[in-house]
């Protein structure tokens, strides 16, 4: 519609925000818990951020043997920590036996993990849905996009 001038009127209208941006949005309102956070070894960066899927112990060796590529793995008595990058778990329910740890964070380590594997390269990432889907084996569990639809 243009006005007598031959210009158009100005209208208003609501900026667009992806579902993403909401996810970050929502994420960075949680208080923060006090905690260690995994750290990434001299020379490697993180570019898409970093999170933790944590899995038990008895299971990280199966899994490393069953990936074709590993990052940074952590471990310790009870856990191994598998760096994934920020966000891996948007629109994905990791198995039961995995912890999902936003930015890398470990709120009940009382010391830090040792570093158990380093990649070659700079990039610390373990690719989420290779690791998913050998959890899922290990684990008997389903992965979600194969279970059946209800109404």
């Amino acid at each position: 519609m243009r006005t007598s001038a031959g210009t158009y009127p100005v209208t208003r209208t609501a900026a667009v925000v992806c579902l993403d941006t909401l996810i970050r949005l929502r994420r960075g309102q949680r208080a923060p818990e006090p905690a260690r956070r995994l750290t990434l070894p001299a020379g490697m960066t993180a570019p898409m951020g970093c999170d933790a899927v944590a899995i038990p112990a008895d299971l990280g060796p199966e899994l490393m043997a069953r990936l074709p590529r590993v990052g940074c793995v952590y471990a310790d008595g009870t856990h191994w920590w598998w760096l994934v990058p920020a966000d891996s778990d948007y629109a994905l329910r990791w198995p039961a036996a995995a912890g999902y740890s936003t930015g890398a964070l470990l709120p009940d380590a009382p010391t830090a993990p040792d570093l158990v594997h380093r990649p070659a390269g700079t990039i610390p990432y373990t690719p989420p849905i290779p690791l998913y889907l050998a959890l899922c084996r290990v684990t008997g569990t389903t992965p979600t996009w194969s279970e059946p639809l209800t109404a």
